[in-house]
């Protein structure tokens, strides 16, 4: 009899083993984390998952990093789905894409206090929040300080009125142009619109538009910006700045190195200052945020998980690895971005201070592609004086209101 409640005993214990396994294995989580392009930074990655995972025993992060080209249609298939990733890692102007489709989690805006609020107040969707900011860039104006002292002109420009009013002094005094636009590049110039406070297609024409166009126009046509102008990428420009061609150019403090290798003798002539703005003020940056699917299994860990992989320790980290400008108002404070000893140190705190003035913010509309296209030509029709500024906007509102 004794021998039968031993075994008893040892059933039972192993049947309350058993269950306790179950129970544990049912409280378990697996949060799926999707971000772009981040394979090079794995170590980084998978020690802030370690951490995270012994933390927190019942949560598993399975990562999978997804190339830039292949984020957003991947996206959009999975979100449609009935088991997409608990967080994913995309750009503002898909995520309110995606926002707009209604298939995103709404964050509450307590749970990002501890963010800029510039950024916060910048990826609003119809006043609602969707995303988590991650990190942050922001062009700055890099110049040749040699040619600039050549010029006679005493005061940096700081707006793009300013900078057209120096430029044919510029351009006689040494030779160089001020600088080159590349206004038919994607949205450049739909963003330069922007900081005149023009974001709306039915202002496409306004006064304020036409005097921005017309200043363009006329820098063209006195020949004060190059003829490459309605043509180059931004790489193409630099190039020119490497060659001594031109004396500002706008890019982000990653360009730095490139100019430091490429062309050892413009960067020891090189400085830097604030990017140039309109008469809004408002500077222009770019964010990765994070967002959170709306048929996601497992929305509270993941949302919890990404406030860890965003707070000021792993945002500072991953700024001291890349350059990036952290969004966490704690690690914006740190010395790192308050730091001037080297071109590229000052480069950094200037593009960090400018988030403190990011908006009113561009929105990116779902045909934006198209509207950038039609803008571009637009620019091309002005600039190569084939109908007058008005006609071409008038055109140009017309055919957009039909698009949308």
């Amino acid at each position: 009899m004794k021998k039968y409640f031993v075994f008893l005993f040892f059933i039972i214990s192993l049947i309350g083993l058993s269950a306790c396994s179950i129970r544990k294995d049912a409280q378990m989580k697996e949060v799926t984390l999707w971000t772009l392009q981040m394979g090079d930074f794995s170590e980084y990655m998978y020690k802030i998952i370690r951490a995270y995972e012994k933390e927190h025993p019942n949560v598993q992060i399975k990562w999978v990093d997804v190339p830039f080209s292949e984020g957003e249609k991947r996206t959009l298939a999975a979100v449609m789905t009935d088991n997409p990733p608990d967080l994913i890692n995309l750009n503002p102007d898909f995520s309110a894409i995606l926002a707009q489709k209604g298939t995103l989690e709404e964050i509450e805006e307590e749970a990002l206090a501890d963010f800029n609020q510039e950024v916060v107040k910048a990826l609003r969707y119809n006043d609602k929040l969707y995303s988590i900011p991650w990190y942050a860039t922001s062009a700055i104006t890099i110049y040749n300080k040699d040619l600039f002292a050549q010029s006679g002109i005493i005061r940096l420009p700081k707006t793009y009125k300013e900078l057209a009013y120096i430029s044919e002094k510029l351009k006689n005094n040494t030779g160089a142009y001020a600088y080159l636009p590349t206004i038919t590049e994607n949205d450049t110039m739909v963003k330069i619109l922007n900081k005149y406070g023009i974001s709306e297609i039915a202002d496409f024409n306004s006064k304020e538009a036409q005097s921005v166009f017309s200043m363009y126009k006329e820098l063209y046509q006195k020949g004060l910006i190059p003829p490459e102008s309605i043509t180059f990428t931004h790489r193409e420009a630099l190039e020119q700045y490497m060659a001594g061609k031109i004396v500002f150019y706008q890019g982000g403090a990653n360009f730095l190195n490139m100019i430091k290798e490429n062309a050892p003798s413009i960067y020891e002539q090189t400085d830097v200052t604030e990017q140039i703005k309109g008469p809004v003020g408002q500077n222009d940056i770019s964010v990765m945020n994070f967002v959170i699917p709306k048929r996601a299994k497992n929305k509270k860990e993941a949302l919890d998980f990404c406030l860890y992989l965003t707070n000021a320790q792993n945002q500072l980290e991953l700024a001291k690895m890349t350059n990036v400008i952290s969004t966490n108002s704690e690690a914006l404070k740190d010395n790192f971005y308050n730091d001037y000893s080297d071109l590229t140190a000052k480069a950094r705190s200037i593009s960090a201070k400018q988030i403190n003035k990011i908006t009113p913010q561009l929105r990116q509309r779902r045909n934006q592609k198209e509207i950038n296209t039609q803008v571009n030509e637009a620019v091309q029709t002005i600039l190569l004086n084939k109908d007058s500024v008005e006609n071409a906007l008038n055109r140009l509102v017309k055919s957009l209101q039909a698009i949308e």
